[in-house]
């Protein structure tokens, strides 16, 4: 399966470079500079997961996971552990091509400054940054803080903010942060988002956005 697909995205024009365990992988990620990991949950060794773990120590780069189960604790734990995505096998080539190419996308995101707002209402703004109580955020240089403090944000989960940034105090459904943030064309699985929530809770404080029960999230300004 390794084999195949790295001939299969090799087509598609990436350059891969493969391996067989995760304490290989781990080695081979230390030693070069990747824009996307592919991680298999069953990886001999350090598992996927364990895997992910060691890399989010140092490295915001994006992840896809791949589990053998579409539902299950393999797929909790990946996005737990710091993955964007995850695709569960046997995946199609052009399945796997579409969520690499979001995840790219997202990791060289660059959102176009709206208005300044007027009236006192929505967050301060001056330029392009936008600060809500203790939080600031600047869309120019992708820089988040949290009373002074620089937050580390994976591509994923600085999307997910700015998006929530975007629309203060609207509810925004679980599907339309799925098409909006991880470019879903068809329902997907919704676990994504609530994990990359609880990711940003955790480094945001949790206050910040709020579960509306039945229907999705909304930030707080």
């Amino acid at each position: 399966m390794r084999r195949s697909f790295s001939v299969a995205l090799e087509r598609y024009g990436y350059e891969m470079k493969a391996a067989a365990d995760g304490l290989t992988g781990l080695e081979l990620f230390r030693d070069e500079d990747f824009d996307l990991l592919i991680l298999d949950v069953m990886l001999p060794g350090l598992d996927g997961i364990g895997l992910c773990r060691r890399v989010r120590e140092t490295s915001l780069v994006p992840v896809l996971m791949m589990s053998a189960r579409g539902d299950g604790l393999d797929v909790v734990a990946g996005l737990e552990a710091g993955a964007d995505d995850y695709v569960v096998k046997p995946v199609d080539t052009y399945v796997l091509v579409a969520r690499i190419r979001s995840l790219l996308r997202r990791a060289t995101y660059a959102p176009v400054p709206g208005p300044e707002r007027a009236g006192g209402e929505g967050p301060a703004a001056e330029g392009d940054v936008l600060v809500f109580g203790e939080l600031t955020i600047d869309t120019a240089g992708m820089e988040v803080s949290v009373r002074g403090d620089r937050v580390a944000l994976t591509p994923t989960e600085l999307k997910l903010l700015l998006e929530f940034a975007a629309h203060p105090g609207v509810v925004l459904e679980r599907h339309t942060l799925l098409r909006d943030v991880w470019e879903y064309g068809w329902d997907g699985d919704s676990r994504v988002v609530d994990l990359c929530v609880q990711r940003l809770r955790r480094k945001l404080g949790r206050e910040r956005i709020e579960t509306v029960r039945g229907f999705g999230y909304k930030f707080r300004r």
